[in-house]
């Protein structure tokens, strides 16, 4: 790890832009903990879809939040797994129809602040790379170093459209396009931390990119910040 004292980074930027898969690897390489803080919206998100709670009722999902008990927890590999009352959704809350119920929820105030503590801690006690869409803005505004990480809908929508073959659980192209461009504009245009680069973020457009090239490119940009 680079130096003894605890340090953060911040990945912000749009849905599929690769920052989770990115950040899990830089993590790994520098030694810090990665936060996929996604996942963690994605688990309330999950709860209100199990629930037939409608995402966008902001009364409706507050009164849900006394219920949840999240816990994070690591394995031997370092990866981050999200329990839900006790039980593992790690896997669940990856199904496609729980994004638009993340980007939903994520824009209630009270949501975020329920889950402001949970990220700001592990901050505190770990050097991390926190992935999100307000880790730089409002979460870890103080963060050693802040990325905004981006690439085209298009680019985004063919790597989730590959994404989702490999396992087995293809979708129409096109759709996945029109998915992420309404959660692009949903991200942009919410009142409470809307998506946007925070102030002295350097942005990063990976259009194009393999991973390889992304990963080289942002761990050069890390180390010369930090």
């Amino acid at each position: 790890m680079i130096g003894e004292e605890k340090k953060a980074i911040a990945i912000d930027g749009p849905s599929g832009a690769g920052k989770s898969t990115l950040a899990r690897a830089l993590a790994k390489e520098l030694g810090f903990r990665y936060v996929d803080t996604g996942a963690i919206y994605r688990t309330v998100g999950y709860y209100a879809y199990r629930k037939g709670t409608d995402p966008g009722d902001a009364a409706a999902v507050t009164a849900l939040l006394p219920e949840i008990r999240l816990e994070i927890r690591y394995d031997g590999e370092g990866l981050q797994h999200m329990l839900l009352n006790g039980a593992d959704v790690t896997r669940e809350i990856r199904l496609p129809e729980i994004s638009m119920y993340a980007s939903r929820v994520s824009a209630i105030p009270a949501v975020r602040d329920f889950l402001m503590e949970t990220q700001r801690q592990l901050a505190r006690r770990h050097s991390v790379i926190m992935d999100g869409r307000d880790i730089g803005t409002v979460v870890l505004p103080d963060a050693d170093v802040k990325i905004f990480l981006s690439a085209s809908p298009e680019d985004r929508a063919m790597r989730r459209f590959l994404e989702l073959q490999q396992r087995g659980t293809p979708q129409d192209y096109g759709q996945l396009l029109s998915e992420i461009k309404e959660r692009d504009y949903n991200d942009s245009h919410r009142a409470a931390a809307p998506l946007r680069p925070a102030e002295g973020a350097i942005v990063l457009d990976t259009t194009g990119n393999t991973f390889a090239q992304s990963f080289q490119l942002l761990i050069k940009t890390i180390k010369e910040n930090l």
